[in-house]
């Protein structure tokens, strides 16, 4: 994904939090892949299974550690 389409889904998110919401904003701002040392620390100080059920978008994780990094 391109810097210009993760910053058009920032915008997005921040006019529907300004609207009143803030479900909407959330769910968009987990289609954006979340960066590689973000998911890192996230599996390490939060676990797994969130990462999983949030339904984040962990495509450049994936690219940069393995499709098997979660189980590792």
């Amino acid at each position: 994904m391109s810097l210009d389409e993760k910053l058009a889904i920032g915008c997005k998110a921040a006019e529907l939090r300004k609207a009143g919401d803030e479900e909407g904003a959330s769910r968009l701002l987990r289609t954006a892949p979340l960066p590689p040392y973000l998911a890192k620390v996230a599996k390490e100080k939060i676990g797994v299974d969130f990462l999983i059920n949030g339904g984040w978008n962990l495509s450049e994780a994936e690219a940069e550690f393995g499709k098997d990094w979660l189980s590792k």
